[in-house]
Parts: C-alpha cells; structure tokens; sequence
C-alpha cells in the first residue's frame, strides 16, 4: 500500500533519463506523433479539451508529439509540439492541469494570473479560469491532469464541510523547492515504470489518486490554504471501532481518508487524532497493516506462486518497499514465506 506522503527519493529533477523515458518515451504510452496542426490539435484534446492551436511564424514547422498514462482520475502526459504556438482552451471546466516543462518555456496566462513558465517554474492552472499558452518551439511539458471531483472531494474531507467557493491554486509553481512534490513525481514514475499494467489494479490507482490529491493540496498554495476545520467533532473509542470494523470487512476495497471520516461522522484531522490518541497509527497506516497480513496469509496459503501478483492485488506497487516492510514485519522475506507454506 502507498504511504500517505511519498518516500524520500533522490531530489534530483529532472528524473533521470531512464526512469521518463521509460514511463513517457515508449511506443506503448505514446498517443501521437505528427507534423499535421489539425491532427495534433484533436489528439491533445481527447486527453485534455477542445482547443485552439496555432503555429506561430511562419517559418515554424510542427513536429508534435504526445505520451499518455492514464492512471483513473489523475493521468500522466508528455507533450513536445516542436515549434512556437498559441494554445487556447478556455477554461478546463472539469480537471486541474500541473505542467512542469523538462526544458523550453511557455508563457500561461489563467484567469487574472500570469506567469512566465520554465523548469523551474511550473504552472497550476484551475479549472474555472480561462487559459492561454504560448509554448516555445524547445519547450517539453510533463504534466499531470487531475479531475476536479477528486480534489474537491479530498479537500471537503479534509474540511469537514462543504467548499462555499471553487478551490482555485495559486498559478505559479516553484515546485523545484517542494521536496514533496519532488518525491512524489519520481514516486509516481518508479511506480508506474515498474508495471506495464499498474492502471488495471484498483486498489494502487485509487492510492496514488489519494496520493496526488492530498500532496497537492498541502504543497501548493489555493484559496483553502490555512482555513481551519468546519468539524471538530471529539473522536472516542466508539469512532475509532467503527472504522476499525469497517476496514476489516472492506480492506479489499478503495478506500480513503474522506471515505473514512463520514463512517465515523467527523472530520479526516479528527479521525487522524483519534486513531493516534487511541491507537498509536493514522488509520491508513492501520489499513496498510491490515493488508499486509491479507498478503502475507496469501503468501502461506499454497495457492499462489506469484509474490508481485499479491503485492499489487492488496496495493503495494512498489516491490522494493513491499519486500522491505514485509521482512521488518515478520522477520522473513515474501519469497522465504513461499517456500516454507504449508
């Protein structure tokens, strides 16, 4: 299972050649290449939105193309188009768009902001506010698309009450300073560049989409930033039982902090603080342990040969990870606990 904040990974940023390229450089991810504007302009907008897209100078030729990893509610994408242009969506409507150029630069102006964009300043672009780009003809974009739905249902459990206005970012992004954010981008790039199929396990895509949504909303300033919560409600052991019981019967299932937080009837700061108080762990650490054993009990069983199958099957995406608190645990590695089943 994920952690709720990324591990510590190497800073460095750009990621190594090898770790992008092998997540957004292979035929398998890549969506399109093409030196035709119109083509280009409906590919990109199957995976954002309908667009206008022009070449700016006339001596510019476009030499577009785009990688794409869908990943359920948040996906990650390259985009390059080769030469200068102007790019115009309007307003996004239903996702958040975090675009970080590995090279290049582009001018994005969103709503009333305005910001010059390069690698080292990204951009968070809301989806309420009308978008323009310019792109230069070297700029190179990874960038990740968040659905709305999912930020704003993060937020409201972290809230403990209903958004009164849209959640809008601050535009610009000097992410190279947030050793969180940093993490999480190799984290998402380890973890998707170690299985081909990593968006066809539930549980991992719901954890990295909890991942995402929580990370961005603690990294980067918006207009929630340092609102207190709307419910404080005391958390007693009956809460914490709850919920206990409710992991115990669904830990097979997504589940999430927010999702949580409404079984007890509190908020997720509260929920948090009462497992701590009365547990010692967050309740997603509960439910990381929790699973491991369903992991380990698969491992002892004798029905299965397959040690990464049952890591991804009960959300553990990272194997190297998975090994190393499977060992700490129960003093044994998975491949030693499969050798000695039955």
């Amino acid at each position: 299972m994920l952690n709720p904040t990324p591990p510590a990974t190497s800073t460095t940023w750009p990621p190594a050649g090898p770790r992008i390229e092998s997540v957004l450089g292979l035929p398998a991810q890549q969506l399109f290449a093409s030196g035709d504007l119109d083509e280009a302009r409906s590919m990109v907008g199957r995976v954002m939105r309908p667009h206008q897209l022009g070449v700016v100078g006339a001596m510019q030729r476009l030499d577009a193309r785009m990688h794409h990893q869908p990943l359920g509610e948040v996906s990650l994408n390259r985009l390059r188009y080769g030469a200068n242009v102007d790019i115009r969506p309007g307003s996004l409507d239903d996702f958040y768009l975090v675009q970080m150029p590995l090279s290049g630069s582009a001018r994005i102006s969103s709503g009333a902001q305005l910001v010059d964009s390069t690698p080292d300043v990204a951009s968070v672009v809301s989806p309420d506010d009308d978008l323009a780009m310019r792109w230069s003809g070297d700029n190179d974009q990874f960038m990740l698309r968040v659905s709305r739905s999912l930020l704003e249902r993060a937020l409201v459990g972290h809230l403990g009450c209903a958004l009164n206005r849209p959640l809008r970012f601050q535009l610009g992004f000097r992410w190279r300073e947030c050793p969180a954010w940093r993490c999480l981008m190799n984290y998402l790039l380890d973890c998707t560049s170690q299985h081909a199929d990593l968006a066809a396990h539930k549980l991992i895509v719901h954890q990295l989409e909890q991942l995402v949504a929580a990370t961005l909303l603690a990294a980067h300033p918006h207009n929630y930033t340092g609102v207190p919560s709307g419910r404080r409600g005391a958390v007693l052991p009956r809460h914490v039982r709850s919920v206990q019981d409710y992991l115990q019967a669904h830990a097979h299932e997504p589940l999430s902090a927010e999702q949580l937080a409404r079984i007890a009837g509190v908020s997720v700061r509260s929920l948090y603080a009462g497992f701590k108080e009365f547990l010692g762990v967050s309740p997603m650490h509960y439910l990381r342990d929790l699973r491991m054993e369903r992991a380990r009990a698969e491992l002892l069983s004798g029905d299965t040969h397959n040690i990464a199958g049952v890591a991804l099957r009960w959300g553990f995406a990272h194997m190297g990870r998975f090994s190393a608190g499977y060992k700490e645990r129960y003093g044994e590695s998975p491949s030693q606990s499969l050798r000695r089943r039955g």
